[in-house]
């Protein structure tokens, strides 16, 4: 089982490798050929799926619950 901060610096740095990825892919997809208006509802399915990759960040990495161990 992994220490609470190696999940948490592992957590971060995945958190953020996947968040430049799917923002980049995002902009490039509304800044081509599909435009503003075309790349909206990817746009916003990216949004959704980041907010629920940080959620899950947050519930298995930050979150202290009681049966939590610090080892």
């Amino acid at each position: 089982m992994l220490s609470r901060m190696t999940k948490l610096i592992t957590g971060f740095i995945g958190i953020l490798i996947f968040s430049v990825f799917m923002i980049g892919l995002a902009y490039s997809i509304s800044t081509g050929f599909a435009g503003v208006l075309g790349g909206l509802p990817f746009t916003i399915i990216v949004m959704a799926v980041l907010s629920m990759a940080a959620y899950d960040f947050w519930d298995e990495c930050v979150r202290k619950t009681p049966d939590d161990s610090d080892g």
